[in-house]
Parts: C-alpha cells; structure tokens; sequence
C-alpha cells in the first residue's frame, strides 16, 4: 500500500500563489504589449496601417516563393525525418525503468535547490549586471575576438575531417578495440563494486569522525578572525594608499612606454614602407 502523501504547507501555498500570481502578470503586460503595437502599426489614421499591410503582403509572397523551392522542400523533409527519428530513437528512453531514478533524482535535486537559488538569486544577478557591464565596455575587442575565433576553426577544420575520415576507415579496428576493452572490464565490475562499497563505508566513518573537530576549529577561525578585523582592515586601508601613491607613478611610466612604442612603431613602418616621394627637411638655426 502506497504512503498517502503529505499536503504542501502554507509557505509553499503561498510562494506558489505568488509566482503564478507574477507570472499571470507578466503575461497580461506581454499580451497587452503585443496588443498596443499591433493597434499602432495598423491603425490607418497615420497612414502606417496600410503600409503595413502592403509590406505584409510582399513578405508572405517572397516567403511562399522560397518555401516552394525544391531546396527549401527537401531542407524541410530533413528537417521533419531528424525529428521523428530523435522522438522515436528518444521514446523509450522516457519508459524505461532506468528513467524513474533519474526522474527521482532530479526532483530531490530540485527540492533542495530551491533555497539555494533563492538564497544566491540577488548576488546572480548582480554578477549578470556586471557582466553584461563588462560586454558592453569590452564591445570593442569582441569582432577581433570573433575573427581570431572563425580563424581557428577554420584552422581546425581540416584536421577534423581527417580524423572522422581515419576514424571511418579504421571502424573494424575500433570495433575489435571496444570488444576487447569490454572483455577485459567486464570480470572486474563486481569486485569495482565492492571496493566502492567498502570505501564508501570507510570514507563515510571518516567524514563522521572529522566533522566534529572540523566545527571546532571553523568556530575558533571565526572567532580569530573577529579579533583580527582591525587588523586587517587597517592592512587594506594602507594598501589601498600605496596603490594610491603609486597611481601617478604607474600613470606616467605606461604613458613614456606609449610614446617609446608608438616612437618605435613610427620607424618600424618608415623602414618596411618608405615613403614614394622623398622629402628634404631643412633645419634653419639662428646665427
């Protein structure tokens, strides 16, 4: 006989009223979103409905021409044979009764993330605002980055090609690899299994004599640490102030080694790419 399960308490009543109470809001602002743009395209006060619709038209034409392509109706084909063959390759795997312990696994997974993520939710997004800070500020290296990116991939590409055309060629081999490698494992699997029954066992007694001590002396660090919190404030106040001092210093020298680099730079593209018409410069001193 089945346990009867227990009824969800008020905080999760609640905190389910309230996300489904957001989420219905959310909706509501979308759908009236949604609503006022399409009332201001096609309203033909302005004259912009009409326009719209003629635009409409002209793109629902140009893409009824492409899709009647035979290259777009044979991409379709593909597109519609991959999908029923990773539904019906991906099936099974949903009633097979390995799947039950995943399934229970995830949902232990997601119980008990669920504070977690409340918990971390502010610092994730401030980390997120941050770093799309830091894309936008970087927005100027990312087409170099993008470049160097394409370049290597083209790069890799061949070698790619060679290795899946030796690794189809070499199928037989691979096989009796995988046959032999199975044959050899398979005799150890069960004594596997036990050494990491009994090392579980072990590590679990460990873990159990540790934790207390381990309590003990994270409460002694805290506790040393409160002590030492002047201390330690006034180490990253004078640190702070040595950064500050050096700022002028650090300041200058990465402008003298700019000017030395551009200097440099200056007589390195002189000498590879002189000048077609040369120049005569005449230097006038006072007598």
């Amino acid at each position: 006989m089945s346990p009867i399960p227990s009824l969800p308490s008020r905080e999760d009543v609640l905190r389910m009223a309230r996300s489904t109470t957001d989420i219905t809001g959310q909706l509501l602002d979308t759908a009236g979103n949604i609503t006022r743009i399409a009332v201001n395209t096609l309203d033909p006060r302005d004259g912009s409905g009409a326009e719209a619709l003629r635009v409409l038209r002209e793109t629902t034409a140009e893409l009824a021409e492409a899709s009647a392509s035979p290259q777009a109706q044979e991409a379709f084909y593909r597109i519609v044979d991959t999908l029923t063959r990773l539904g019906t390759s991906g099936a099974p795997l949903a009633v097979h009764p390995v799947s039950e312990p995943a399934q229970a696994l995830l949902a232990a997974l997601g119980d008990s993330l669920l504070p977690v993520l409340d918990a971390v939710e502010p610092a994730v997004q401030e980390a997120v605002a941050a770093l799309g800070e830091l894309v936008d500020a970087s927005s100027p290296l990312l087409p170099a980055a993008a470049g160097i990116a394409a370049g290597a991939l083209l790069a890799l590409t061949p070698v790619l090609r060679a290795a899946a055309d030796v690794l189809r060629g070499s199928s037989p081999e691979l096989r009796r690899i995988a046959d032999a490698l199975t044959a050899a494992l398979a005799p150890l699997l069960p004594l596997q299994v036990a050494l990491a029954e009994r090392a579980a066992a072990a590590g679990a007694g460990v873990v159990r004599a540790t934790l207390p001590p381990l309590a003990d002396l994270t409460e002694a660090a805290a506790a040393v640490m409160q002590t030492a919190r002047p201390v330690l404030v006034a180490g990253e106040e004078m640190l702070v102030a040595g950064l500050e001092q050096l700022q002028p210093l650090l300041l200058a020298t990465a402008s003298r080694a700019g000017q030395v680099a551009r200097a440099g730079a200056v007589r390195v593209s002189a000498a590879v790419s002189p000048a077609a018409d040369r120049t005569v410069v005449v230097a006038v001193t006072p007598a």
